[in-house]
């Protein structure tokens, strides 16, 4: 009777063994996601990789007291351009299916220390990763909806890069209205 308990027990524990790390992948999708070598998300990535340093150095440049500063009446202030740039991170990937994390949207928009803004700032962009690394090439062509049109997973990453281009372009303008120089551009003013 011993014997066949344990013969049992050690026969689960073995199952278990086997069965546990490709449960574990299916949990954690990204744990086992090599970044791509190739291809439109390897490009995306590496694109991302720039506008990273460049947003987040621009933003860490910018003195906090010009934070709320804003060209005109109306138009978004250096903080709310950020969060803008957050706030998109996080509702782009939504449409091919990659939810935020919980708490991640709330109140962006009110948002203007500093510190906040970049820390925000950078788990959006580490979003945007995630979800660039998560989504097999075989999902790209697959279509989704995009403002009410038909698009692919493919067009939604590319609107979302594109997105962050253009406001770090704005980001650029009002750090140079203010009379702060792109670090990119000190680093190399300086060799």
């Amino acid at each position: 009777m011993k014997r066949s308990w344990l013969y049992v027990i050690v026969s689960l524990l073995l199952l278990w063994g086997i069965a546990l790390p490709s449960w574990a992948q299916q949990e954690r999708p990204s744990a086992g996601m090599k970044p791509p070598r190739s291809g439109i998300r390897a490009e995306l990535l590496t694109d991302l990789e720039t506008l990273e340093k460049k947003l987040v150095g621009l933003a860490e440049a910018m003195p906090e007291e010009k934070y709320t500063w804003r060209p005109a009446e109306g138009v978004r202030s250096v903080s709310e351009v950020y969060m803008h740039i957050a706030g998109a991170n996080f509702f782009f990937p939504r449409l091919v299916g990659v939810e935020p994390p919980p708490g991640a949207t709330r109140g962006l928009e009110k948002i203007t220390e500093k510190t906040k803004v970049v820390e925000t700032l950078k788990r959006s962009l580490h979003h945007v990763r995630q979800a660039i690394l998560n989504t097999p090439d075989a999902d790209l062509d697959k279509p989704v909806k995009m403002f009410g049109r038909d698009t692919t997973v493919r067009a939604v990453l590319i609107a979302l890069i594109t997105h962050m281009h253009e406001h770090l372009g704005q980001s650029i303008a009002y750090a140079r209205m203010n009379g702060v120089v792109p670090p990119w551009t000190a680093a190399r003013q300086s060799r």
